[in-house]
């Protein structure tokens, strides 16, 4: 998958089949609309095209903080998902107050007629874009032949059969319900950051702990409590646990993203680390005192060493 980022530097396709979104999350309902643009590419012996946009639009157009999105994925992350389903071209468009002016002609005009060569594109049901999201369906059907691309759209009951959208997903994990997450995403659900030094108490206690910085301040951290998880480091499997949260039996101040992980003792301070959240398995706790955490800590490596292993 090539990933351009530069409308100018995109190149000019024939049979081009373009899809376009902000696919935050890359869910199964997303991956319908994938899957089906990939089948029409191969038919028309074209190249498959996801047009997406960074940041995301909400962060653009928002006219106060409470109408943020968190999201389920970075870019980089989305990337990644994305290549996943063999998608010819990723087109990442920069969100701009100027972007966000464009009428939907020229949107069409601009990026899928002039910048791509679009033959045909697929998109969900009740898509829309352009200035004001005044664009629609039923506009590029009923201007098809004009316009020199033909258009399919995913049928309703395809995409809402499988009862999922990243709102619900959203709501899942700040619930902690990583299940029902990780069941609408098609995956587990990811954090990805860089490892930083903290106090090493998880040393004292024999759990030393990977401490994970995020720095996508958007990205939608799942609800406090310990959690199953498997890690990748320098392309390394690892299998652990980890806390999300204040640290009340030590009189945390800030929350943390603590990892340990099992059988493993590297120093991986400053490199990147993604862990998959497996299984959560019980929300955060404050303890009377350190020993009382260590004999909570010993029950919850059993428990996600048995989940982990199954």
């Amino acid at each position: 998958m090539e990933v351009i980022r530069d409308l100018s530097q995109f190149p000019r396709l024939y049979n081009a089949v373009v899809t376009s979104g902000t696919f935050d999350g890359v869910h199964v309902g997303h991956q319908k609309i994938l899957k089906r643009l990939r089948e029409n590419a191969i038919q028309m012996n074209g190249k498959s095209v996801v047009i997406t946009f960074w940041p995301h639009p909400r962060h653009v157009l928002a006219n106060d903080t409470r109408n943020l999105v968190f999201l389920l994925t970075t870019i980089e992350e989305r990337i990644e998902l994305l290549r996943r389903f063999e998608v010819d071209y990723l087109l990442i468009i920069p969100f701009t107050p100027q972007f966000a002016n464009l009428s939907s002609s020229e949107f069409i005009s601009e990026v899928l007629i002039k910048t791509i060569g679009t033959k045909k594109l697929v998109i969900g049901y009740d898509h829309r874009f352009g200035k004001n999201r005044e664009g629609s369906f039923d506009y590029l059907k009923d201007n098809a032949t004009e316009l020199g691309f033909e258009v399919e759209e995913i049928p309703r009951e395809d995409v809402d059969h499988v009862g999922v959208s990243s709102t619900k997903i959203r709501k899942a994990l700040e619930a902690g319900d990583i299940e029902t997450a990780n069941k609408y995403l098609g995956y587990f659900y990811r954090l990805t950051g860089t490892v930083s030094e903290g106090d090493k108490l998880g040393r004292t206690l024999g759990f030393p702990t990977a401490n994970l910085e995020i720095t996508e301040p958007l990205k939608l951290i799942p609800a406090h409590g310990v959690y199953a998880v498997q890690g990748n480091v320098n392309g390394q499997k690892l299998k652990g646990m980890l806390n999300i949260g204040m640290r009340p039996t030590v009189g945390g101040l800030k929350q943390t993203i603590e990892t340990h992980f099992f059988d493993f003792n590297q120093d991986i301070y400053h490199q990147e680390l993604q862990l998959e959240l497996i299984a959560r398995l019980r929300n955060e706790q404050k303890f009377s005192g350190l020993d009382a955490l260590k004999a909570q800590l010993q029950q919850d490596e059993i428990a996600a060493r048995k989940i982990l292993k199954a």
